[in-house]
């Protein structure tokens, strides 16, 4: 869907102005450059913090280059790599896949020369946000990620917060996964981040999709929602399929819906101008759902990773 909108920057609403189009709906590939096949900057996406790119690598290849001023993780999707920045150089184990395991990622600091190496190939992704500060290049743990599990019922669903204020140093980079069970609802109930004013922290974010196959390798869809308030319009309900992203400069976001059969795994990149924290509002007209988790279980598909390998049956 392509939006044209002016996002004007006044002191109650810190938005950048925004490109006269972008498209929200990014198909795998779509947004491609070079060894990358998702490639997201504050440029392309009309906002000024947040940004991605995915690459696949084949074995034994090597793909560089530099941070720029950009604070960014390497993320494994599927794979491990060695991870070279400037001098120093580290060995991330990763995964077979999204949907295995929880996996270890790396830090890179702005203004870094970064060159990585997939020994056995890998799908890996680089989340990444405009930052001031330097801070040094190290190691994520997959062991150290926190595994929360959210809301109940068919909204239950898994969040590793791998890159959040409480569990990881950034400037202003927050990034967590989720992992919603075939069936289930997620960014639930639907919720937004644009009005310091209301309370909230103003992020632009990124969803980036992956979705589970079916048994005979059937490529699977889930669906994504964003609206708009007055003032602020917005309107995407879209099918969304692995190697999808969705942009969300504003608006209240959710649900991201994952159909039975076929679980959903999404990443969100999240950066603004304040401090790094999310705090967000509810829709009020759903908020209320909220009570409702208190007289359900949590799905017992849950939890679906954990930082030890797991082999889906």
């Amino acid at each position: 869907m392509d939006v044209r909108e002016l996002i004007e920057t006044r002191a109650d609403r810190p938005y950048a102005i925004a490109a006269a189009a972008v498209s929200l709906h990014l198909k795998r590939g779509a947004s491609g450059s070079g060894p990358f096949d998702v490639v997201v900057t504050p440029e392309s996406a009309g906002w000024t913090y947040s940004g991605l790119r995915v690459l696949d690598m084949g074995i034994g290849e090597r793909v560089s280059f530099h941070t720029g001023d950009s604070e960014t993780l390497v993320l494994p999707l599927s794979g491990g790599c060695d991870v070279t920045c400037d001098d120093e150089r580290l060995t991330l184990t990763g995964r077979r896949s999204v949907f295995s395991r929880v996996t270890d990622f790396a830090y890179l600091p702005v203004q870094s020369s970064v060159t990585l190496r997939a020994g056995n190939g890998g799908r890996f992704a680089l989340p990444a946000a405009r930052a001031e500060r330097k801070l040094p290049f190290r190691y994520g743990p997959a062991e150290s990620v926190p595994v929360e599990l959210r809301g109940s019922g068919q909204a239950s669903r898994q969040v590793n917060n791998f890159c959040t204020p409480e569990s990881f140093e950034a400037h202003r980079l927050i990034a967590v996964e989720v992992l919603t069970p075939g069936g289930n609802w997620s960014s639930y109930p639907p919720h937004k981040h644009d009005d310091p004013q209301a309370g909230e922290t103003a992020l632009e974010e990124v969803y980036y999709f992956e979705v589970a196959g079916s048994p005979s390798g059937v490529a699977g869809a889930g669906y994504q929602r964003v609206y708009g308030y007055p003032g602020r319009e917005i309107d995407v309900c879209t099918p969304v399929r692995a190697g999808d992203v969705v942009l969300i400069p504003y608006g209240w976001h959710g649900p991201s819906m994952a159909a039975p059969g076929y679980d959903l795994y999404y990443l969100n990149v999240m950066a603004g101008p304040g401090e790094r924290r999310w705090l967000f509002s509810d829709d009020p007209a759903h908020a209320w759902i909220r009570d409702s988790w208190a007289h359900q279980e949590m799905d017992s598909r849950l939890p679906m990773t954990s930082a030890r390998e797991r082999r889906r049956a």
